[in-house]
């Protein structure tokens, strides 16, 4: 064969896509030829850079750029700490131990005299007031002790209650409470010291002086007596002065009995500095069962009277029903200054009715009355028990700032924008950032909240108490309804946030 003959398929390849020419000669080569690289990066050199960035006149306006930035920040960051610094802050005032404390008005049918008699008596004496200690009550005023023909507040007119009195002030010691003696409408000054001009003689101040050394804390008189002076109350101070202490000062209280507007009082007397607190009663005196109208009016005054110059305690004072005597202890709780309380007999035997419940769950032989007034029982117990312990740790509650909430401030036809369609009371306790808002629903009927009602309060709330102790977890004023003669307490927050 011959060497430059053509043998097809062997030594080349047609070219894709081409036609053979007439020779047949062309072919594909065997090997692709490889891509240029692409050129290396190499980085600007620094006259590149400048035309890049604009110049050297860009390159000192940036400069001065980042400079501004934070001087401003700087500046900002000083004004907020001169915000904070200068903005006012509350101050917590020291309060006296009478500011801070719950009273409880003790009457003589509590001191029996089975519990004077033996070692017993005295045992259970002290147990009751353990159970006094554990509802977050702090001081006693002895009611009804003294026989109001007794005079120099001798142990002479005391004669039947003499020991269960010497008894009740060494638990009392014991039991780290305080006592006081209320002395209103008895003849302190004896016949012979009626003019107020007079001193007190040897007798009244050895009396002062026995008492205090038994251990009682203060005495509390009415703006009509005798002793209600400037010169037997400084004689008065005299005496507690050498039984005080930092922690243990004697005081007296003055007790309102005058149907005489509060800032007459006040501002007529001289004294009145003289007197550590002042007690008054919310309701006024009656033989009957005030209606809802005028208990509304009654509390809507007090509500509206401006900030006395002394220490207020707050109690009762007047009768009225048994749905309202819930509303005016929540009402006496949340009032600026001390409570002045008396425990019925739902919350004054709460201890022993816990006892009875745990002991006869699921009697057969009980009946359903029975237990429908344990319920109760333990209701008012509950009710009383979370007011006084939320008292004593909420600063709002001890010494925040008072404001009235009117509900009718457009009526023009009576001093008091009280209605009977709408006899909602409302006011507001703040402490900082805290709030806290009391409704007082007075009326027989339900009340919804407007909702233009106080716009500039949050709207968020958490229930800490109400009188039937059946609310629980958040709400909103929006959607909240008072029950008829209900209180409610709600702490307030803004939307999205927890105090």
């Amino acid at each position: 064969m011959p060497l430059n003959a053509r043998v097809t398929g062997y030594g080349s390849v047609a070219s894709p896509g081409l036609s053979t020419g007439a020779t047949g000669s062309d072919s594909a080569p065997l090997l692709i030829p490889q891509p240029e690289p692409p050129p290396q990066w190499q980085p600007l050199t620094k006259e590149e850079l400048e035309v890049a960035a604009g110049g050297a006149g860009w390159r000192r306006a940036r400069h001065y750029l980042v400079l501004l930035f934070w001087l401003t920040w700087l500046a900002m960051l000083a004004t907020a700490i001169a915000v904070i610094v200068m903005s006012p802050r509350p101050v917590e005032t020291p309060l006296k131990w009478w500011q801070k404390t719950l009273f409880y008005r003790l009457e003589r049918d509590v001191l029996t005299e089975k519990q004077a008699d033996a070692s017993e008596g005295v045992d259970a004496l002290g147990e009751h007031l353990q159970y006094l200690k554990s509802l977050g009550i702090g001081a006693l005023i002895l009611e009804g002790q003294f026989e109001k023909k007794a005079s120099h507040l001798t142990l002479n007119g005391t004669k039947r209650f003499g020991p269960q009195i010497d008894n009740l002030l060494a638990e009392s010691v014991k039991a780290d409470f305080k006592v006081l003696l209320d002395v209103c409408d008895l003849d302190l000054m004896g016949p012979q010291n009626a003019d107020k001009t007079s001193n007190l003689s040897a007798k009244e101040h050895y009396a002062l002086r026995i008492w205090l050394e038994q251990g009682v804390a203060g005495f509390v008189i009415c703006d009509t007596d005798a002793a209600y002076s400037e010169k037997t109350l400084l004689e008065w101070k005299g005496v507690f002065k050498e039984f005080s202490s930092t922690d243990n000062e004697r005081i007296v209280m003055l007790k309102e009995t005058k149907e005489v507007p509060p800032a007459v009082k006040f501002f007529s007397h001289i004294n009145i500095t003289l007197v550590d607190a002042f007690m008054r009663s919310l309701l006024p005196s009656s033989q009957h069962l005030l209606s809802a109208k005028e208990v509304a009016e009654a509390i809507e005054t007090h509500l509206q009277t401006g900030e006395d110059e002394i220490w207020l305690s707050w109690t009762v004072g007047g009768k009225a029903s048994r749905h309202l005597m819930k509303l005016l202890l929540v009402l006496v709780m949340t009032l600026p200054g001390s409570p002045v309380v008396w425990l019925d007999e739902d919350i004054d035997q709460a201890q022993n009715v816990s006892l009875n419940v745990g002991s006869s769950h699921g009697d057969p032989n009980k009946s359903p009355e029975l237990y429908k007034d344990e319920g109760k029982k333990h209701s008012a117990s509950a009710l009383f028990t979370t007011l006084s312990h939320t008292r004593a740790r909420e600063e709002a509650l001890l010494f925040g700032s008072f404001t009235y909430l009117p509900f009718n401030s457009s009526s023009s036809n009576s001093t008091l924008p009280f209605r009977p369609s709408s006899p909602i009371l409302a006011f507001l306790r703040t402490w900082g950032c805290v709030q806290f808002l009391v409704l007082l629903n007075i009326g027989s009927k339900p009340h919804a909240l407007a909702p233009t009602w106080a716009p500039h309060l949050p709207k968020a709330g958490v229930f800490v108490a109400n009188t039937g102790m059946a609310r629980l977890g958040s709400t909103t004023l929006d959607t909240l309804e008072l029950r008829p003669h209900e209180a409610i307490l709600i702490k307030l927050f803004e939307a999205g946030s927890y105090s």
